[in-house]
C-alpha cells in the first residue's frame, strides 16, 4: 500500500493501529488517517485544507491527539485547533477545540506547534500548549514603494549589531543565545474538557512550567522568577512549587521556596521533596504535609560529598506503583517509605553494616509507571571497600538474595517483554563486558580478538591514608608483561574518585589517554581517589594524589623514577596544580585544564552561557564566595601563580573551541611558564572544543601523548616537534608526514601478542 504525502505516522503501543498526516504542497487532500492493522481497513479521521502536526496516541490505544493550523493574515503565525479522538462503544468520536471561538482563551495567543496535543489516560480532557503570536508588519502599497525607492536615495540608516549585558539580566545574554530557539518554541500548558466545553489554562507568567503525565489527577507547577538571578549568580537553586487540579485548573502553592524537588507521585496525587536532611511528601488533594523519615533510624544527606553544599539528598530510589511508598537510600540501605510518615522498613538490611552499597535498581520495564512491589526488585550491589559486586534481588516477602557476589562488575539488567528470562552484562578489567543469561550461561564472545593482544595482567587495590587523615584506596592495573619483582614505568590518571572502575573494563579508544593502550604497552596505571576539602581543591589533590603514589611504589610495581600523571578537564587542572607543587612526576599532560581559578571564576561556560561562578561557589569548585570574599584560597590553589616551582616537562592541551575551560586558561599557564623557560607544550586542534570529536584528531592526539610520555618515561627517542616545535609555515608538512608515517607499520613491528602479521 502506498501512501504518499506523509508528514507524519505513529503507531499505537499494541500496534493495533496506524496513523498518519497527509501533507500536500497544495493542502488538497491534507488530514489525518487511520488504519486498522487487522483488517486494513483506511478510514478518514479529519480533513481541511490545513497543516497538521503531531500524533500522540494514549497508553491503551483508545485515543488519538493532534492540532492542525490555518494561515492568517493577521498574524506572522498559522493559527492551530486541537483535534483529537477517541474510541467509543460506536465508533470513534472527533473532539475539536477551535480556541477563536472561546471568549476565555487569551487574546493574541493560539495553541502552539511545539507541543504535542495530548489525552489524559482517562480521555476526560487533551492538554497542549499555546504560544504568543506576532501581528504582521504592514506594508505600503507596492505602487507608492516603487515611485519612492526611484524618487528617494537609500537613506536606510545601518542598525549596529551589539548585545546589552545588564547586572539585572536573571539569565546572562550568553545563556539567552545558547537557549534562544527554547525560547521561541515556548509554549504554557493548557486544557480542554470536552464533556464541559471549557477551557483550562495550568501555566502563565506566575507559574511558567507546568509538568503533567496522562495519569496525573493534579499537575506540577515551577516558580523560579524570585530565585532565578541568585541561581546564576552562586548556584544556589530554589523554586516556588504548586499542585494545580486538571478538572477545575485552581492553582495551589505547595511548596515555597524548595531546594530539592524529586517529583510527583504516578498519579500526581503528592509530590516528594527534601529539605535539610529530611524528606517530606505534600499531599495535593488535602494540601497537608509529612515527614516521611522521621520514624526511620537512617541518615538521607550524603555526609560523604565535600561540595560546598549543606546536607545534599541521597537521591530517592523511586515512587511505587500505587503511590502509597516511596523508596529511599541513605547510601547504603534502601528503605521503603510510607508516603504519609510511620515505621519505615529496610530492604536491604545488611547494606550500612557491611559496607555494602546498593546503589541502583535495575527499571526493566522502560514504560513502567513506578516500581511494583508485588514484582521482585533487582539491584546493583556494590562492596565499597572490596570492589566486588553482584545483581541482587528482593522477592515479595522473601529477603534480599545476593546472586553473584565476585570480582567483577555488573553494569546492565535487562529482562524479556513476555518471559521471565534475564539478561545481564559482566566485566572485568580483563573480561569484555559479554551477556549472560541470570542463572545460566554466558552467551556471548563480543570481543575474540583480545586473545591476539597484549592487555594487562590485571589489578591491584591499593590502600592508603591522604595527609589529612582520610582512609582512601586506588587501582593499580598490571602491565601485559607484568613480573613480579620488575619496576615499571606509570600513569597516573586522575579525576576525583575513580577506585569504583576497579572490576570495568578497560574499553580501548583512541582519544587521548587509555588504560589499556599503556598495559598493552608496557605500563603500569594507577587511578587514585581525591577527596576535598572546602577552599582547597588543588592542595587536596596534592594531599590524596601524592601518598596514592608513595603507597603504589611501596608495592616494587611502580618505578619510582619513572612516574608521570595526566588528567582532563577537573582532572587536568589537579594534573597543573600537581606539577607545581612537587617534583615528584617525570611527565605530565593536562588536558583542557583550569589555572587562574580567579580568572576562571569571572568567564562564561560558553556550551550553556552561563557564568562558572554557580560552578565555584555550589559545584565542583568548592569554595565558599568569590574571590573577593575569599582572595588567598583561590590563588592559593591556582597552578599559575606557583608556576615557578614547576619543573616537570609539561604538555598542555587545549583547544580554541572550548565551551567548558576556555581556552585562555591554557593560554595563560603556556604563557607564564614559557615565560620562565619552563619545559612546556600547547597542542591546540583548531575547532575543537571541550574533547576531541574529529577521528583524524583524536587519533593525533593519542599518538602525540604516547610518544611524549615514552620518552620522558621509557628513554626512547623523542619526535622532532617534542623537541624543536614546528613553525606555522611548515605545520602542513608536518601533518601530512605524519599521517604517512601513522598509516604504515614499520617492518617487523607487531601490535599484538602474536605474529608481526597481526
Amino acid at each position: 500500500m502506498n501512501v504518499g504525502n506523509v508528514s507524519d505516522f505513529s503507531f499505537d503501543k499494541k500496534g493495533n493501529y496506524l496513523a498518519w498526516i497527509i501533507d500536500a504542497q497544495d493542502k488538497i487532500g491534507n488530514g489525518v488517517e487511520l488504519r486498522d492493522m487487522a483488517t486494513g481497513m483506511v478510514m478518514p479521521l479529519d480533513s481541511a485544507k490545513a497543516t497538521y502536526k503531531g500524533l500522540t496516541w494514549t497508553e491503551n490505544g483508545d485515543g488519538l491527539a493532534t492540532v492542525r493550523g490555518v494561515e492568517d493574515k493577521a498574524w506572522e503565525e498559522k493559527l492551530y485547533t486541537v483535534v483529537a479522538f477517541k474510541k467509543t462503544s460506536t465508533g470513534v468520536e472527533k473532539v475539536i477545540f477551535d480556541p477563536t471561538k472561546d471568549s476565555s482563551f487569551p487574546q493574541g495567543m493560539s495553541i502552539s506547534p511545539n507541543r504535542n496535543a495530548m489525552w489524559l489516560a482517562d480521555l476526560s480532557e487533551v492538554t497542549f500548549g499555546i504560544h504568543e503570536l506576532r501581528p504582521k508588519k504592514k506594508s505600503a502599497d507596492a505602487k507608492t514603494d516603487d515611485a519612492d525607492a526611484k524618487s528617494k536615495p537609500d537613506d536606510t540608516p545601518d542598525l549596529p549589531d551589539m548585545v546589552i549585558w545588564h547586572y539585572k539580566d536573571s539569565r546572562m545574554q550568553p545563556m539567552q543565545q545558547v537557549q534562544e530557539v527554547a525560547d521561541k518554541n515556548f509554549s504554557y500548558l493548557c486544557a480542554y474538557r470536552p464533556s464541559e466545553k471549557k477551557f483550562l489554562r495550568m501555566a502563565d507568567e506566575d507559574v511558567r512550567i507546568v509538568t503533567v503525565t496522562p495519569e496525573s489527577k493534579y499537575a506540577l507547577g515551577t516558580d523560579i522568577r524570585t530565585y532565578e538571578l541568585e541561581e546564576h549568580l552562586s548556584g544556589q537553586a530554589f523554586e516556588d512549587i504548586y499542585s494545580i487540579d486538571l478538572k477545575t485548573g485552581a492553582r495551589k502553592l505547595a511548596i515555597k521556596k524548595a531546594h530539592y524537588v524529586m517529583g510527583a507521585s504516578p498519579d500526581g496525587s503528592h509530590i516528594l521533596y527534601y529539605d535539610e536532611g529530611v524528606y517530606y511528601v505534600y499531599e495535593a488533594a488535602t494540601g497537608q504535609t509529612y515527614n516521611i523519615t522521621k520514624q526511620i533510624p537512617a541518615t538521607f544527606w550524603d555526609t560523604e560529598d565535600d561540595h560546598n553544599v549543606v546536607k545534599p539528598p541521597h537521591r530517592p530510589i523511586g515512587w511505587t506503583k500505587d503511590s502509597s511508598v516511596v523508596l529511599l537510600t541513605d547510601g547504603w540501605d534502601i528503605w521503603k517509605a510510607p508516603v504519609h510518615g510511620g515505621p519505615g522498613v529496610n530492604l536491604t538490611v545488611n547494606g550500612k553494616k557491611d559496607k555494602i552499597r546498593y546503589r541502583t535498581r535495575y527499571k526493566l520495564d522502560p514504560d513502567e509507571k513506578g516500581i511494583d512491589l508485588n514484582e521482585p526488585i533487582y539491584l546493583n550491589a556494590y562492596g565499597e571497600w572490596t570492589k566486588k559486586s553482584c545483581i541482587a534481588v528482593i522477592e515479595p516477602n522473601k529477603p534480599l538474595k545476593m546472586l553473584n557476589w565476585d570480582d567483577a562488575s555488573y553494569t546492565s539488567l535487562m529482562k524479556a517483554k513476555r518471559a521471565n528470562v534475564y539478561l545481564y552484562t559482566r566485566e572485568t578489567v580483563s573480561e569484555f563486558p559479554d551477556y549472560y543469561v541470570l542463572n545460566g550461561a554466558k552467551i556471548t564472545d563480543a570481543n575474540p580478538q583480545q586473545k591476539d593482544f597484549l592487555w594487562t595482567k590485571g589489578s591491584r587495590l591499593i590502600d592508603y591514608t591522604s595527609d589529612k587523615g582520610d582512609k582512601l584506596q586506588g587501582t593499580l592495573y598490571l602491565p601485559a608483561n607484568y613480573e613480579v619483582g620488575k619496576s615499571y614505568p606509570t600513569i597516573t590518571y586522575i579525576y576525583e574518585k575513580l577506585s569504583q572502575s576497579t572490576n570495568m573494563y578497560p574499553q580501548p579508544t583512541y582519544n587521548g589517554f587509555n588504560i589499556a593502550a599503556y598495559t598493552s604497552n608496557g605500563y603500569a596505571v594507577l587511578t587514585p581517589d581525591i577527596v576535598y576539602r572546602v577552599n582547597d581543591p588543588g592542595m587536596s589533590a596534592v594531599w590524596c594524589v601524592l601518598p596514592a603514589v608513595k603507597a603504589a611504589i611501596a608495592t616494587g610495581i611502580v618505578d619510582a623514577k619513572r612516574v608521570g600523571i595526566h588528567g582532563h578537564s577537573w582532572g587536568g587542572y589537579q594534573t597543573a596544580f600537581l606539577v607545581t607543587q612537587t617534583h615528584m612526576f617525570a611527565a605530565a599532560i593536562a588536558g583542557a585544564p583550569l589555572t587562574d581559578m580567579i580568572a576562571m571564576y569571572n568567564a562564561i561556560y560558553w556550551n550553556t552561557g552561563t557564568a562558572n561562578q554557580p560552578i565555584f561557589e555550589s559545584s565542583q569548585g568548592r569554595f565558599t564566595g568569590s574571590p573577593t570574599d575569599n582572595m588567598e584560597a583561590y590563588v592559593r590553589n591556582s597552578p599559575v601563580y606557583h608556576a615557578k616551582n614547576v619543573t616537570t616537562p609539561l604538555i598542555i592541551l587545549h583547544n580554541d573551541k572550548d565551551g567548558a575551560v576556555d581556552w585562555t586558561q591554557g593560554i595563560e599557564y603556556f604563557n607564564t611558564l614559557r615565560r620562565m623557560g619552563k619545559p612546556v607544550v600547547m597542542l591546540q586542534y583548531k575547532g575543537e572544543n571541550h574533547g576531541l570529536r574529529k577521528p583524524e584528531n583524536m587519533k593525533d592526539y593519542t599518538v602525540r601523548m604516547k610518544e611524549f610520555f615514552d620518552y620522558r618515561l621509557t628513554d626512547k627517542e623523542p619526535p622532532k616537534w617534542l623537541i624543536e616545535g614546528v613553525p606555522l609555515l611548515k605545520m602542513k608538512d608536518h601533518i601530512e608526514e605524519r599521517t604517512k608515517d601513522l598509516t604504515k607499520a614499520p617492518a617487523g613491528s607487531s601490535t599484538g601478542a602474536g605474529s608481526p602479521e597481526k
